[in-house]
């Protein structure tokens, strides 16, 4: 079966010339305005990155609610529990809670969900957990990164005398629970003007307004008080492996913490964290907060105990924290190793099935493990672009799946729509639009199948999918170099503020495979020339190539130079191919 990686198209992002030459008017670097613009960056101050520019946090539903709740329980000496989730945005987002409700002076531990035993969220099965912590049962609790669907657990808590506070940022479902604050900037008429705070974004904020009510209390002088921003690595690690859009306000919380961490004011864990992935903190871009310390945080979730990963990130000794980066380089190695398996054989799956893949991608094996199936999704859902779930058992009598989705297909509406049509199949979901989990009755995959592939169709009117890599057209060749290479690698780029992807015709000068997996070029365009590769791709090119590429900065032998990442390339016309 042919994949869809090969069938990629190229287009290039409209200009937006008139914004352009306003980012350019108030001092902007041309090439910077030109992509910033092409981004949806209309004015000069959505480029100003100091916390004066952050929203502020009265806007936020509830968050005065929550903060004197906390306040309140603080001063009476109440015992507090934060519930986190096992992904990376759970652990920050925990780590923000834990540091600054301690400097605050609450008695505050944690718990976290067990991925395999009590599922996600405040469960029933978790409220009896915090109800029997070691340390004595909370007074309150308080979620972070999870909470809005857990009506049950929430009704649960309080049947035993705990009462909770929510903080969350995924999309409610049709019940909210009953908790004593809910702090959401996606619940409904929350006017809050960023909707793609992640779970640490929105326990920051909580934090932020807690010290402001004890301010006003008198506990601390105007503007006295913890310093927030020293939590503000943990923010931005938080924010972009969490994968939420990066608007103005959620740039504005990693530009920060980035600048902590380039300049050495990072927490030990963070610090850490980089040495084991051998990445240099003074160079630290938003690509190695996602792709180098994030998978190792996100790898105690999926396989062993994310309180590893909490500890790592809420130790204040040097060598603990060390200890604990080196058991989440270990872990993380073993999620690659079980990862390279899983796909593997999901795709044999796929390339030897009978019926052509329809409007979606749906895999299981009865020897997968649940804490990888969504790396295994995400990579079938880039191969063949379509809206895809990966599946492992859940006992005997469940499956356990979660799906990533592309830009044409809101993968929780999908659900949505198959739980009211089959309500016999799902026991439950949840998620957003480009990820979510589900729940799924054993005997009711083949239903399921055909269920979901439906709803696709009908939400979207499509059967195939066209992936096409978005790009910002030519690099004018006065930037096709190593200064702006370092210019372009400090800035932030994520999820809905993409990194830039160039498009150009070169010839190909020179061509070799290394380890038989990667292709090694020597490039040419005009006067000029380029060393480039093209990571995972062992095809020879023709002599005359249109690449899409991401400029980047080579440094080799202390000698720095500018090299190109090649993205997609296909043969340019009259071209023939090398050797």
């Amino acid at each position: 079966m042919e994949k869809m990686v090969d069938k990629r198209t190229l287009s290039n992002r409209p200009n937006q010339d008139a914004h352009t030459d306003t980012l350019v008017s108030a001092g902007v670097h041309p090439l910077l305005a030109r992509l910033w613009a092409a981004r949806g960056v209309v004015s000069p101050t959505e480029t100003d990155t100091s916390w004066q520019r952050l929203q502020p946090p009265t806007t936020l539903t509830h968050s005065r609610l929550a903060a004197a709740a906390l306040a309140d329980a603080i001063q009476a000496g109440k015992r507090l529990l934060i519930v986190a989730d096992y992904d990376c945005d759970g652990a920050t987002a925990c780590a923000v809670g834990l540091r600054a409700l301690r400097a605050m002076g609450a008695q505050v531990d944690f718990i976290v969900p067990d991925r395999f035993a009590t599922g996600y969220g405040l469960s029933p099965e978790v409220v009896e957990l915090a109800a029997n912590h070691e340390a004595g049962r909370p007074d309150l609790l308080l979620t972070v990164d999870n909470g809005i669907a857990s009506v049950e657990g929430v009704e649960a808590a309080r049947r035993l005398g705990m009462e909770v506070i929510i903080t969350d940022h995924h999309l409610p479902g049709n019940e909210l629970p009953q908790a004593l604050a809910i702090v959401n900037p996606n619940q409904p008429e929350c006017g809050f003007a960023s909707k793609h705070l992640a779970g640490v974004g929105v326990i920051y904020y909580l934090m932020m307004s807690l010290r402001a009510e004890l301010r006003q209390r008198g506990i601390y002088p105007a503007n006295g008080g913890p310093r927030l921003d020293a939590l503000a690595d943990l923010v931005a690690l938080g924010t972009v492996a969490d994968v939420v859009t990066l608007d103005a306000n959620n740039r504005i919380l990693v530009a920060q913490g980035l600048a902590r961490i380039r300049a050495g004011r990072m927490q030990p864990g963070i610090r850490a964290l980089f040495a084991v992935a051998s990445r240099e903190p003074a160079r630290a871009s938003s690509a190695d907060l996602g792709f180098m310390l994030g998978p190792r945080i996100n790898a105690a979730g999926r396989l062993a105990d994310m309180g590893i990963g909490i500890h790592c990130l809420t130790t204040d000794d040097e060598t603990q924290a060390l200890a604990l980066a080196r058991q989440l380089d270990e872990i993380n190695q073993q999620r690659r190793q079980i990862e390279a398996r899983m796909r593997d054989e999901a795709f044999a799956s796929i390339e030897s099935a009978d019926q052509q893949i329809g409007a979606t991608v749906t895999v299981y094996h009865p020897d997968w493990h649940q804490g990888v199936v969504g790396l295994v999704a995400s990579r079938l859902k880039e191969t063949y672009w379509r809206p895809t779930i990966a599946f492992a058992p859940d006992g005997d009598d469940y499956l356990r799946g979660s799906g990533r989705s592309i830009p044409d297909v809101h993968m929780r509406d999908a659900l949505d729509l198959v739980s009211k049509r089959c309500p016999q199949a799902i026991a439950k979901f949840g998620g957003h639009a480009m990820a979510a989990g589900l729940t799924l009755h054993k005997q009711a995959y083949d239903l399921f199948l055909t269920a979901f592939d439906e709803a696709v169709q009908e939400l979207t009117g499509q059967k195939e999918f066209q992936a096409v890599i978005e790009t910002d057209g030519s690099l004018e060749t006065g930037y096709a170099n190593a200064e702006v290479a370092r210019l372009l690698q400090t800035q932030i780029w994520g999820a809905g503020f993409p990194a830039p992807v160039f498009r150009d015709h070169f010839e190909v000068v020179h061509q070799r495979l290394l380890k038989d997996r990667h292709l090694k070029l020597v490039l040419r365009r005009g006067h000029q020339q380029f060393d480039a590769i093209w990571f995972n791709h062992a095809n020879l090119l023709p002599t005359q190539i249109e690449a899409a590429y991401r400029l980047d900065l080579n440094v080799w032998n202390g000698r720095v130079s500018a090299q190109l990442l090649i993205e997609h390339a296909s043969a340019a016309d009259g071209s023939r191919h090398g050797s």
